[in-house]
């Protein structure tokens, strides 16, 4: 039997991951990834994005993918839901959790979501409204929380003001990007004291890009600081369409690893997790 998690990783490839892939990738390949990672024993994964297929064309399938996956029990399925357009669909497509997501730089907000914090943050607080008379839960990310691609490095302070503005809306965690990867564990750790300044650890989570190799020293030091969730994807995949430079996501299995070397259980079947990695592995080769 494997045990119960003492950190919480939270698979973000079929979302975050798959988003920056250059060609379209069928619904039913991310359907057959989203069972894989299902079989792994993830209790969360982020499976869909609800945004406009303008922007985002790799995920303009996100209905007919939420309604083939065979959701395993004890597993939340989780959606990006950037406005009501897309909490709408996020629901009729019985998303278990739904994700806003806002920035700690002004500059990345207008190149990502094309207004500022502070509009975005209205923007979302009907989607708060509306997923609490729903029973739906309600995460919400930020971007940028060491450094801008645009205006370099983000002072810890917004990211805590940003975070903060995010639980007063309804959000029951906040995860915190390290969007294009510059982060170091001196950086890392003056952007958590910020934000644990607003929210005990076990509300925050770390979201970590590898950009320079570095994600898993970033994990490190969040631990020391009492986070025990943090996101990851499948095979590293990832990379964000508005942050030049950005590379993939923290690979699961290299954090899974970390993790157990270290005696630290997380509740996956490391077997089925090396599965998964080749499905992705191959799914690549074939796009390329």
């Amino acid at each position: 039997m494997i045990p119960d998690p003492e950190v919480t990783i939270v698979e973000v490839g079929p979302r975050d991951g798959l988003q920056n892939e250059p060609r379209p990738i069928p619904a039913a390949q991310k359907i057959e990834l989203i069972d894989l990672l299902s079989a792994v024993g993830f209790r969360r994964i982020e499976a869909a994005s609800f945004v406009s297929p303008k922007w985002v064309p790799q995920m303009a399938d996100g209905a007919e993918v939420m309604a083939g996956i065979t959701r395993r029990p004890g597993t939340r399925y989780a959606a990006l839901t950037p406005n009501m357009r897309g909490y709408e669909a996020a629901r009729a497509a019985r998303a278990d959790e739904v994700a806003i997501f806002g920035a700690a730089s002004e500059a990345f907000s207008q190149k990502n979501i094309n207004c500022s914090i502070a509009e975005s943050l209205e923007r979302f607080r009907p989607i708060a409204e509306a997923a609490k008379a729903d029973g739906i839960p309600v995460r919400g990310y930020i971007s940028c929380v060491v450094a801008c691609p645009y205006n370099g490095p983000v002072p810890p302070a917004e990211v805590a003001r940003v975070a903060e503005l995010l639980f007063d809306l309804g959000c029951y965690e906040v995860s915190l990007g390290d969007t294009i990867g510059q982060g170091t564990p001196d950086t890392v750790a003056v952007m958590l004291d910020a934000a644990l300044e607003v929210a005990p650890a076990s509300r925050l989570a770390g979201h970590y890009h590898d950009t320079n190799g570095r994600a898993l020293e970033s994990v490190a030091v969040s631990m020391e600081k009492g986070l025990r969730v943090f996101d990851s994807a499948v095979g590293g995949l990832g990379g964000c369409p508005y942050a030049p430079g950005a590379k993939g996501n923290l690979s699961t299995g290299a954090l899974a690893r970390e993790l157990a070397a270290k005696g630290i259980a997380t509740g996956l079947d490391h077997g089925m997790l090396s599965h998964a990695e080749k499905f992705v592995g191959n799914l690549r080769g074939l796009l390329e």
